[in-house]
């Protein structure tokens, strides 16, 4: 990833999500072939909440992880954190009233304190922060001890025989249809592109270790693409 001062970054990736928002959950069932909710609750069950424990779902974007948790246990305590207002004004549309507890926040800085949240998660975040091993560090700090980070974003395509259609989707098709569907050419351009350079599983794995993580492990869907990664703060 290239490196970019942190306002600015902030400032780009809020325009261009911003931009976004309202066809954003529509695009991502479309690209995934309706794969993201089954990922979704495949992050909950790896988060391994306690009953009526307290969950962080940080880049919350529309809320989605953060409601698939409450459909899990309507009695957790959910709070939702994402740097772009636009893109949790749509997810308070499909939440109940106090349902969750939206908050903007910026992931390299989380405005929590240490050793709140049974378990945090992320969906599509972390590729999108300037400073990746500064996220995991945050998420530590805020985790319990005991508690797990549960991590759900892409990953480049390996090196096997669906590669070449792997890419094609990623540079074709994933543009085109986020484009033509969102109007938006310039940040579905981004998007792929961002997967194609992203780090991959086991850099992820090598950083949360660095930073004291135990248990870590993951596992790739939809072709290598797609990965659920976790660790948990040491008791």
């Amino acid at each position: 990833m290239l490196k970019h001062s942190q306002p600015d970054w902030n400032h780009t990736m809020k325009k261009m999500f911003s931009s976004i928002s309202k066809r954003y959950d529509l695009i991502n069932a479309l690209m995934t072939f309706g794969q993201d909710r089954i990922w979704r609750r495949m992050v909950i069950a790896a988060a391994d909440l306690p009953p009526a424990g307290s969950l962080l779902d940080i880049g919350t974007g529309t809320g989605k992880i953060a409601l698939e948790a409450l459909a899990h246990d309507p009695r957790l305590r959910v709070a939702a954190a994402d740097l772009t207002l636009g893109m949790m004004k749509v997810g308070r549309e499909y939440a109940k009233e106090d349902q969750v507890g939206w908050c903007c926040a910026d992931a390299l800085d989380l405005p929590f304190h240490d050793k709140t949240f049974d378990a945090v998660t992320s969906g599509y975040l972390v590729r999108n922060v300037p400073d990746i091993n500064k996220s995991f560090s945050e998420q530590f700090r805020v985790v319990k001890p005991g508690g797990r980070v549960v991590c759900l974003d892409t990953s480049p395509p390996p090196d096997n025989l669906m590669k070449p259609f792997v890419m094609l989707h990623l540079k074709v098709i994933i543009p085109i249809l986020g484009g033509l569907v969102s109007g938006k050419w310039d940040a579905y351009r981004y998007l792929p592109k961002s997967t194609r350079s992203f780090k991959t599983p086991e850099e992820l794995a090598q950083i949360m270790d660095s930073l004291g993580f135990t248990d870590i492990s993951y596992h790739r869907y939809m072709f290598g693409t797609i990965v659920i990664l976790k660790g948990t703060r040491p008791q």
